[in-house]
């Protein structure tokens, strides 16, 4: 029974993925890759510069945002690269997860007012308009959000280590 409760999935409020992969050549040359281009910085925002990707590059491990202004910074790409095979991680910013749970408190916001300002014109329904909301903004807005920039990264992550072979866990 344990083993049956470990491997189910967990919802998130924001969703990450996991990915591993091989690289064709050697591992000092596709990280010595990977360093040209990226612009080394510690905070992962977006700036305007002529590298693929702006982050921190630490032996073989990396943590980089897409350098594309405004998009690039949405998606951050955590991962190692160990004996030609890697795995990255693929989560939203955080400095974008704030800004979204502020969104995913508007439903909420907007249900207390209507509360409080007409209470006899007060319907159950809005509870289910508000539940209706806050889900689609997570699973329409977020993740339709997170599908695209993720991709658009990974696929330039992959086009800069010379990725083989590329496969979600």
């Amino acid at each position: 029974m344990y083993l049956i409760l470990k491997t189910k999935k967990r919802m998130n409020i924001f969703p990450k993925n996991d990915y591993t992969f091989k690289i064709i050549g050697e591992e000092t040359e596709t990280l010595e890759r990977l360093k040209r281009r990226t612009e080394l910085s510690e905070s992962l925002t977006s700036k305007i510069t002529d590298k693929s990707f702006r982050g921190i590059i630490k032996n073989n491990t990396f943590k980089i945002i897409s350098s594309e202004i405004g998009k690039g910074a949405f998606c951050v790409l955590t991962g190692e690269i160990v004996n030609k095979e890697g795995q990255v991680e693929v989560e939203i910013n955080k400095a974008f997860r704030i800004l979204l749970s502020v969104l995913l408190c508007f439903p909420f916001f907007g249900l207390i007012a209507q509360f409080f300002s007409n209470k006899e014109e007060f319907s159950i329904i809005f509870i289910l308009v508000a539940i209706l909301q806050l889900l689609m903004i997570r699973y329409v807005f977020i993740e339709l959000a997170f599908r695209r920039f993720s991709k658009s990264s990974l696929s330039k992550l992959s086009d800069v280590l010379d990725i083989d072979h590329l496969e979600k866990k």
